[in-house]
């Protein structure tokens, strides 16, 4: 199987889906060029001027491997020109993931009982949410599928089948269907579609490969989400320190911050942190010029952070081996690093202080400082 994801957190969970003891999955950072019954190629494609181009050179690669396509539960991103290079294969959508509270009804997207376009979920994005899926898909053509209609029948029609679902249960019966059908068809969605797919071929499960454990812990949080900076508090309390790093940052401070982090991680667990695009560009040469040589355990939160955390570490692989939570994934690296990624947008307040633990640092039945 050959999975396409649009970032890097996506692409993770993606593999956490779809892995199994008996089908080891790897991540590629850069092309389809890893080996395993399950590839899940990280496109970086999310903001990306040249998606189209970037999912069609992976599609040539897929050979007669069966396709999937992660996008974002939220719609963000280059959602058109994702499916739009799919179209040369039937196409079914169902970007709805129940888990989190994200569902289409009526081909409308929704968070929380919510309609999309009426929550704040797009605040840091550049346009206004879809109203709906079909907005999202711009000039792509498509069709409304509702629950309990078969959405293989209305992917051959050559256009792209718009899938509602509520429950992981809606999404399960989408992928029987597929599964039913013809394999060319591909399936594009977000996590709970992978999840459902993962279920049908009977994956899902913890890798058998035993993950390295580093005496250092540097959690880097590069997201806007508002829930972050609890996560980030509850770390403090139980010992570790913060460093936030600021816009204003220039290459010799940038050298300057990296030395701080590199103190820091001698006494102990480091959370960095930064907001935006023009700071998050900063974090991967610090992280780089923090660390050295030496592997180290990290806990990377947002798409984007954590590919450019590991751009500059040069890691172009990731073994995924189990899961600490939902979208909340463990890897290793074959440089020696233990890697722990999870999008921005999940987890409840005590996520980041569960994902140190399983890396055997800041554990929380340990009392916090003060």
């Amino acid at each position: 199987m050959l999975a396409l994801a649009d970032d890097l957190t996506g692409a993770a969970e993606t593999a956490a889906a779809l892995m199994s003891p008996a089908r080891p999955a790897r991540i590629a950072l850069s092309g389809v060029t890893a080996a395993a019954p399950v590839v899940v190629a990280d496109l970086d494609s999310r903001h990306h001027p040249r998606t189209y181009d970037l999912v069609r050179e992976a599609l040539r690669q897929a050979g007669d491997r069966r396709v999937f396509v992660k996008v974002d539960s939220l719609l963000r991103g280059n959602v058109a020109a994702t499916v739009a290079a799919c179209l040369d294969a039937p196409v079914v959508l169902a970007p709805a993931l129940p888990s989190a509270g994200r569902t289409v009804v009526g081909g409308v997207p929704y968070l929380q009982g919510v309609p999309l376009r009426e929550t704040r979920a797009w605040r840091a994005e550049s346009r206004p949410a879809p109203a709906s899926v079909g907005e999202a898909l711009g000039e792509v053509p498509w069709v409304h599928v509702p629950v309990g209609a078969d959405p293989a029948a209305a992917a051959a029609a050559g256009t792209v089948a718009v899938c509602d679902a509520e429950t992981d249960a809606d999404l399960d019966a989408i992928v029987a269907a597929v599964l039913r059908g013809s394999r060319r068809t591909r399936l594009v969605g977000a996590g709970g579609l992978a999840a459902a797919l993962g279920r049908a071929l009977g994956g899902g499960a913890a890798s058998c490969e035993a993950s390295p454990r580093n005496g250092r812990l540097l959690v880097v949080v590069g997201t806007a989400e508002p829930g972050a900076l609890d996560q980030v508090r509850l770390l403090v309390e139980h010992g570790a320190r913060h460093l936030p790093v600021h816009v204003e940052l220039d290459t010799p401070a940038s050298s300057a911050t990296a030395g701080q982090v590199r103190e820091a991680l001698a006494a102990g667990a480091v959370v960095l942190t930064a907001r935006g695009p023009a700071v998050t560009g900063t974090l991967g040469p610090v992280v780089r010029d923090a660390l050295g040589d030496e592997p180290a355990d990290l806990v990377l939160t947002g798409g984007g952070t954590a590919r450019r955390v590991l751009d500059a570490l040069g890691v172009r692989e990731l073994i995924p081996l189990d899961q600490v939570h939902y979208g909340a994934v463990h890897s290793r690296t074959p440089e020696g690093h233990s890697v722990v990624t999870r999008p921005g947008s999940f987890g409840a307040a005590d996520s980041l202080l569960r994902m140190a633990a399983h890396l055997d640092h800041l554990h929380p039945h340990l009392h916090p400082k003060g």
